[in-house]
């Protein structure tokens, strides 16, 4: 479904400043994989994402989605293929526009350009309604006056409105408060799960790491330096986790908000 091969990537080569943050990375993903990449900062996780999402073309290897050499394709082709979450609940909607119209758009509707039909207004009420967080009573509110949550699972449901053939979550529940983050959580695992999608998923929480998706990957220096699932997966401890990455990086952890359990 996913397929990198030899992916590396430098920036600001030549330069005292130059900085390896994918060295030879390779990664199958079948469909239907969910899987949590964990490392500590600067292991590679989000530059990564970037690779994939096209952001920036890497300086060897080749990236194939969906049976598609997408390795030269420019970042808004791959977009029509990957919905995309990131950690700030600010990024993925329009907060000048309403719900309903951010909806629209991420639907193909052309949101405040066009009337949205009563249809879709039916369509898009009964499907934030899902979410559990009364967006469907403000479906004419501006984006911008939501809490962090509520926008944070709102662009979850644009990115999968129409179902993307992958999915990025880069630590989208990062910046929400705990019981937020898990209630976001619940969601992400039911769309994905519905919806049988492919997805990736960056976390700061090991436990997180351990309990959603069937994949677990660890990162570390732009390498992936575990690759885990089925039975080895279901009896790793977040302490097996932490000992793995002293074996693979010679040091501890030292991320606090990635010891949560």
């Amino acid at each position: 479904m996913l397929k990198l091969s030899h992916l590396t990537k430098t920036f600001h080569p030549g330069t005292p400043d130059a900085k390896t943050a994918l060295d030879d990375l390779s990664l199958d993903v079948r469909p239907g994989d969910f899987i949590s990449i964990i490392g500590a900062n600067g292991a590679g996780k989000s530059t990564l994402f970037n690779a994939i999402a096209g952001s920036f073309l890497t300086d060897a290897g080749k990236i194939l989605l969906d049976g598609q050499d997408v390795t030269l394709r420019p970042e808004h082709k791959r977009a029509r293929l990957i919905g995309r979450l990131f950690q700030d609940p600010m990024r993925g909607t329009a907060p000048g526009m309403t719900v309903e119209e951010n909806l629209a758009l991420a639907a193909g509707g052309g949101g405040w350009l066009s009337r949205v039909s009563r249809a879709d207004q039916a369509r898009f009420r009964d499907q934030v309604a899902l979410l559990g967080m009364g967006l469907e009573d403000r479906m004419r509110q501006n984006v911008g006056l939501l809490s962090g949550g509520q926008r944070q699972a709102l662009t979850l449901m644009m990115a999968t409105l129409n179902v993307p053939k992958l999915l990025l979550l880069d630590e989208h529940t990062a910046a929400l408060d705990p019981a937020t983050a898990e209630k976001v959580l619940l969601l992400t695992k039911k769309i994905v799960e519905e919806n049988h999608l492919t997805c990736l998923m960056i976390t700061h929480n090991m436990q997180s790491a351990l309990d959603l998706g069937n994949r677990t990957v660890m990162m570390d220096r732009g390498r992936i330096v575990m690759d885990t699932a089925g039975e080895e997966r279901s009896h790793l401890t977040v302490p097996d986790l932490l000992a793995k990455f002293k074996e693979v990086s010679g040091k501890a952890l030292d991320n606090d908000r990635m010891l949560l359990i």
